[in-house]
């Protein structure tokens, strides 16, 4: 039995303890107790009429970057529905508030045939367009069972990834068979993808380097900007356990040469509030938390946004960000956010899942790479005390974010041979695909 007829075995016999997993996620706040029979492929809403494109992506990130692509298929296709599935609370609470109309959110269904079949049945897209390299070997195959064009975009194959899939050849190889057209997010992923079994690879930019600016309610920002008036401000932008006690010591060893600063921390997780708070207050530090609707006063040292979606409030706010995942975590976030809104980025080592990125941003003067916690202290200084530079750079960052504009026109050029026209009859059955497969 080869390792993909093991998967679904192991998938459709463990239902029970797939179900004891699930629910203690629910319990723990990690599964959405009133959607969460999407999960097990139930639908949460009525399929719209006509035609249907599905996206899936991971979670915030991977959903945030193919928002872009889900506007102008909306704009491009008027006529065709967009379902874009994730599997985390915070991305579906967010994707709420972004989608366009005509697009929709669903969870995806857990890897098990029957919930897959259930998910599938009810939805019948036209198109599947996976993000990045999260592969779920049924959803895959029940897919392309049913001879629907599937897309990879924003592929990435990592050095560690490469080296878990050549251990596993053969089921790398009859996943990516499913797809008619794999696009690496750089031409080292696009090689990687093909030289791991996919049939037609290729790279046409990085969508993550042409996502929309993150929003900012207008009326919010103006507020905050009054309430910190003068005062010097930097961000640790989507942070990771360990980082905030550091953003936390920064703040302690610059307050005394910077008067009046303010340091804001955005947790990657807002549901790690309670503890980062205690924790900081612990160190000594004055905490005001936004998810509490706590106010900034002038003994605040550290503003915490334990809140969801507000991350491009205050990369406007905040004229110097650290970008987390980057010192005690391995992988990094998106730096090119923050230069998008005229936020200087510093990070640390571990930004291999954003390299090019960083590597563009760094080449430009736009960036820089920290190694410690005391090269991040000192940084910050510099950049909040040097005028000048901290504009430089800033300048440096629009412009590199400018430049690549034409990725989604490119990603959309190679979708479009793939993307259904539109409808003369309707829909084929679930049923009427089983019996051509």
């Amino acid at each position: 039995m080869n390792g993909l007829a093991l998967y679904r075995a192991a998938a459709t016999l463990g239902g029970p303890l797939i179900r004891l997993y699930l629910g203690r996620r629910r319990a723990r706040g990690k599964e959405d107790a009133a959607r969460f029979g999407e999960r097990l492929g139930r639908p949460g809403r009525a399929r719209p009429p006509g035609r249907l494109a599905w996206l899936h992506a991971a979670s915030i990130g991977e959903a945030l970057s193919v928002l872009p692509l889900i506007h102008r298929l909306r704009t491009g296709w008027p006529n065709m529905s967009v379902l874009l599935t994730t599997g985390t609370v915070t991305s579906a609470r967010l994707m709420a508030a972004r989608l366009p109309d005509g697009a929709i959110h669903q969870y995806v269904p857990v890897d098990r045939p029957a919930y897959v079949r259930s998910f599938l049945a009810h939805w019948r897209p036209e198109l599947a367009i996976w993000a990045e390299s999260e592969f779920w070997p049924v959803l895959i195959t029940e897919t392309a069972r049913l001879d629907v064009p599937m897309v990879l975009i924003q592929g990435r194959v990592s050095d560690a990834s490469l080296a878990g899939w050549r251990r596993h050849p053969r089921l790398i190889a009859q996943l990516l068979a499913c797809f008619s057209l794999c696009l690496g997010q750089t031409e080292t992923d696009a090689a990687r993808l093909a030289a791991l079994g996919a049939r037609n690879s290729a790279c046409r930019g990085n969508l993550k380097l042409a996502a929309l600016p993150l929003p900012a309610d207008a009326d919010t920002l103006t507020t905050l900007q009054a309430v910190c008036g003068t005062r010097p401000c930097w961000l640790a932008a989507s942070t990771h356990a360990g980082e905030e006690a550091i953003a936390g010591r920064v703040h302690l060893s610059l307050r005394a040469a910077v008067p009046g600063l303010l340091t804001v921390i955005v947790p990657r997780h807002p549901e790690r509030g309670t503890v980062i708070a205690d924790d900081l207050r612990g160190d000594g530090l004055t905490v005001a938390r936004r998810s509490r609707a706590e106010p900034i006063t002038p003994a605040t040292d550290v503003y915490m946004a334990d809140t969801v979606g507000e991350l491009g409030l205050f990369y406007r706010l905040a004229p110097v960000a650290f970008i987390g995942k980057s010192l005690t975590a391995a992988g990094g976030q998106n730096p090119l956010e923050a230069a998008q809104l005229g936020a200087v980025a510093v990070y640390g080592p571990h930004m291999d899942n954003f390299r090019e990125v960083a590597d563009r941003l760094q080449a430009a003067g736009a960036a820089l790479m920290v190694s410690d916690e005391a090269a991040l202290s000192a940084t910050v200084l510099r950049l909040l005390q040097d005028e000048a530079e901290r504009t430089r750079r800033s300048d440096a960052g629009r412009a590199v974010a400018a430049t690549q504009a034409g990725v989604l026109d490119a990603v959309v050029e190679a979708l479009s041979p793939l993307v259904p026209p539109p409808m003369t009859s309707p829909p084929e059955t679930i049923e009427a695909r089983r019996a051509r497969a």
